[in-house]
């Protein structure tokens, strides 16, 4: 114990091993879901599945390990949401000349850039240009996104051909879980017990995890859960649901896929494949040329790169004010070290084989939780190493029903303690934060949402004959949003 006081300085952020590990285990539970989703659209290009989830489970292990002992940031990394579905289905399904391969050594390319940008004053400047107000209203934005994403993945809110989006029916048990779950730890929250109140979340992690075993089980031997192409979807239980795939856990025996370990997987994707069994066919030189001699190729670097650097920027925003690491005048303690881990993962994600690090907006999980330093990250990532070996024992807390409950709350929490800090008689700064939440959710992207919201605060301030309020970073940045929405426009017209 008192090794871990002295490499974390536990007592001089006011917390404990027990916290530490505590919040830790919970935002493992909170973002592990990126290990298979990540898996199953990284093989839609053709990538080796076994080994894109172990690879994954690897490169979060090593740059949330570096997060945690040489920043000592309660942060979390891993492959991006958003950045994964861009390189796929934009850069390279896009793109008939392309595969996986170039994919991957685009990949490396903008790593390089985006390391270079990292050990350079320019994020620090950036965020340290960012006024309170802007601060605050992108701490919530990320906090309304957690929550969003939890009803989306737990199917309580789904896509809807009249209104957009949708309640689910509750004939769905995956949806009663996943509500139930969501009221039963919000109630936890406010409990009269500061114990109770403490592990609110991981409490209803585990009841929920083992309320939905026992019901998916038995609707799989009553033949009403079936395993098509992979997929445990709903077969003869609701017209409505036929072939629909549950977001209940599924006991790891009646699933097939999942593995223990794959190592010659690994293999496949390692080193843009160069030991797969078809290396012969490849060639790194002519794939580099091809990636080089491409112009959508510098589209796509400028876009990978930006939003990987300004999500990044936005966790450690809405981390560093819960936890203290940014002090009244607006510093952020200790950020150099910071940007080492998702610069160090922005570097080798490409040669290890899989898509671009960034820090996840989850951490707040374990920050609500009172995670102060990098014990909890550090926990995080023990987590992550061990799926690569043991998955089938952590996978049921991957299922959306399970996760719901922590994300929403936490994302409720994040979003109240700062929104009530914004300045909502300044007309402007209330704007701001309306067009930057509805953009956040309604694009479900916190990039989209945090350059709309921008654009529109500078745009305000100067028909408002304020603009010398905004500050010379705001509107670079905001003129670097307007052009990566402009550029991302021109990509999918080449």
């Amino acid at each position: 114990m008192n090794f871990l006081n002295r490499v974390f300085h536990l007592k001089e952020r006011n917390t404990s091993v027990k916290t530490e590990v505590i919040a830790g285990l919970v935002t493992f539970a909170a973002m592990c879901y990126i290990l298979p989703i990540n898996t199953a659209i990284l093989s839609d290009m053709g990538m080796n599945s076994s080994g894109v989830f172990m690879m994954t489970a690897l490169l979060t292990f090593i740059v949330s390990m570096i997060m945690g002992l040489v920043a000592n940031y309660p942060i979390v990394l891993s492959s991006g949401m958003g950045l994964n579905a861009f390189l796929v289905y934009t850069i390279v399904l896009g793109n008939d000349a392309w595969t996986w391969r170039e994919g991957m050594i685009l990949l490396t390319v903008c790593g390089i850039i985006f390391f270079i940008l990292s050990i350079t004053p320019v994020r620090k400047w950036l965020i340290e240009a960012i006024p309170k107000n802007i601060r605050y209203i992108i701490a919530a934005a990320l906090g309304i996104f957690i929550c969003f994403v939890g009803l989306k993945n737990a199917g309580i809110i789904v896509a809807d051909g009249s209104t957009l989006v949708a309640l689910n029916t509750f004939l769905d048990p995956g949806v009663i879980c996943g509500v139930v779950g969501i009221m039963v730890c919000l109630g936890l929250m406010f409990c009269k017990s500061k114990m109770v109140r403490n592990l609110a979340i991981p409490m209803t992690i585990i009841g929920i995890a083992l309320v939905g075993l026992v019901i998916s089980s038995a609707m799989i031997k009553a033949g009403t859960i079936s395993n098509v192409n992979g997929s445990f979807v709903y077969t003869g239980y609701v017209n409505s649901l036929e072939g629909v795939e549950t977001k209940l856990p599924i006991w790891p025996g009646y699933d097939s896929s999942i593995k223990w370990a794959d190592f010659s997987g690994m293999s496949e994707v390692f080193l843009y494949g160069i030991f797969a069994e078809d290396a012969t066919e490849f060639s790194f030189g002519s794939s580099l040329v091809t990636v080089f001699t491409n112009p959508v190729s510098y589209v796509a670097m400028f876009s990978l790169i930006f939003v990987n650097l300004f999500d990044t920027t936005a966790t450690v925003l809405a981390v560093g004010k819960d936890t203290g690491l940014i002090n009244e005048e607006g510093k952020v303690q200790n950020y150099q070290r910071a940007v080492i881990a998702d610069a160090t993962g922005a570097l080798i994600c490409g040669p290890m084989g899989t898509s671009t690090v960034t820090s996840f907006a989850e951490s707040n999980v374990g920050v609500s939780m009172g995670a102060r330093t990098g014990l909890s990250a550090c926990t995080a990532a023990l987590c992550f190493l061990l799926c690569m070996f043991i998955y089938p024992i952590f996978s049921i807390f991957t299922a959306g029903s399970v996760t719901a409950a922590a994300l929403v709350s936490v994302g409720a929490m994040i979003f109240v303690n700062n929104v009530k800090d914004v300045e909502w008689k300044d007309m402007i700064v209330g704007f701001t934060a309306f067009i930057t939440l509805i953009f956040t959710v309604l694009t479900y992207s916190i990039s989209s949402g945090i350059g709309m919201g921008l654009i529109a605060y500078c745009v305000m301030c100067l028909f408002a004959r304020r603009g010398k309020e905004v500050g010379v970073a705001i509107y670079v940045i905001a003129l670097l949003f307007l052009l990566s929405f402009i550029l991302t426009g021109v990509l999918e017209l080449l």
